[in-house]
């Protein structure tokens, strides 16, 4: 069977083009890309037909137009850059919703397969917690939080979880810094000790319990503070 060939604008053709060069690396992110005139006469396009591409790529979050000092490269996937617009427009409860989720099912996944190495790694950052909770430094605690969590997904081994946390893992450290500012007590559950025993001991429902128990948490101050909407 004969397939219909598709046909593209040429700002949709440019818009391909330019998300290449971001997606490969060659323009990283942060940096500057090519100013107009020379993109311009890269592409052999109009003006309008370049400026057309390149709101579309700022839409959904690729580049980053700046008044005065041009467009910047703000993220290297088209997945990581929506999944972080999308949950931007979120509410703290309904991030936290979805950290319950993901958290439970990494820390059931991780009882079934993580190695020594991750939970050399597990114990590193929550000895981390416990230090920065001790310190009552809120920076560092959510710092240490963040990795100690991340090494969890990874001791879950698998790639597409690994993605989707990855994808919304400043949202969730924003939504843990927002928690602990609120109210110092919520990194009072000593850093995560009971979650990584019960993963190295391969005890699932502990471990599923004691995400419950810090997301309930988080929730209630969450609401108590009016960040539920």
């Amino acid at each position: 069977m004969v397939e219909k060939i598709e046909r593209k604008s040429l700002a949709e053709q440019v818009y391909d083009q330019i998300k290449a060069e971001i997606t490969s690396g060659t323009w990283k992110i942060g940096e500057r890309i090519p100013k107009e005139a020379d993109l311009m006469a890269e592409f052999g396009i109009s003006r309008n037909t370049l400026r057309e591409a390149i709101r579309a790529l700022a839409h959904i979050g690729l580049l980053e137009t700046k008044q005065g000092d041009g467009t910047f490269v703000r993220n290297n996937s088209e997945l990581h850059a929506i999944m972080q617009k999308r949950v931007r427009e979120s509410s703290v409860q309904e991030i936290l919703e979805i950290r319950h989720a993901l958290d439970r099912e990494a820390v059931i996944l991780a009882c079934e397969r993580r190695t020594k190495e991750d939970l050399a790694t597990m114990e590193k950052y929550r000895g981390l917690c416990h230090v920065a909770n001790e310190n009552n430094d809120v920076a560092a605690f959510v710092k240490a939080d963040s990795a100690l969590h991340l090494a969890i997904v990874k001791a879950a081994h698998n790639d597409l979880l690994m993605d989707m946390y990855g994808n919304i893992l400043e949202e969730i450290q924003f939504s843990i810094t927002s928690t602990t500012e609120m109210e110092p007590a919520a990194n009072q559950h000593g850093g995560h000790a009971a979650l990584v025993s019960a993963i190295e001991k391969r005890n699932k429902e502990q471990a599923a319990n004691e995400v419950t128990e810090y997301i309930t948490l988080f929730k209630r101050i969450a609401a108590k503070n009016g960040e539920n909407k």
